[in-house]
């Protein structure tokens, strides 16, 4: 399957009030282009975790080529990031998933 890029997006993306271009940075993202304040909120790459909160940096290694990161959120510090995760988490139990954060976001993934 050829890919485009380091990540994919979800469609309703999470964006932390400190991002102020969030379309270039999904650009950026993409292309693999270093930013220094940018954190990700991404799906993990075990069953048994649900979300990552990760330096966008590490999406630049060459593995995120063929597996890309999924990422619902993007944030401007790792602080804001953990807000938008419990935000979330709110949401989710909002819902009637408390703890599931993951089928919580997944339904409207499609």
């Amino acid at each position: 399957m050829k890919n485009n890029g380091f990540c994919r997006f979800y469609k309703n993306l999470y964006v932390g009030e400190s991002i102020r271009h969030p379309g270039r940075v999904r650009w950026k993202l993409v292309h693999g282009a270093g930013q220094f304040t940018v954190f990700c909120i991404t799906r993990a790459q075990t069953e048994a975790d649900q979300l990552d909160i990760q330096h966008c940096a590490f999406l630049k290694q060459p593995w995120y080529r063929e597996h890309p990161a999924f990422v619902y959120g993007i944030a401007g510090s790792y602080e804001e990031a953990v807000d938008l995760v419990l935000k979330i988490s709110d949401e989710a139990i909002g819902y009637g998933l408390p703890g599931q954060l993951r089928a919580y976001l997944d339904r409207n993934v499609q």
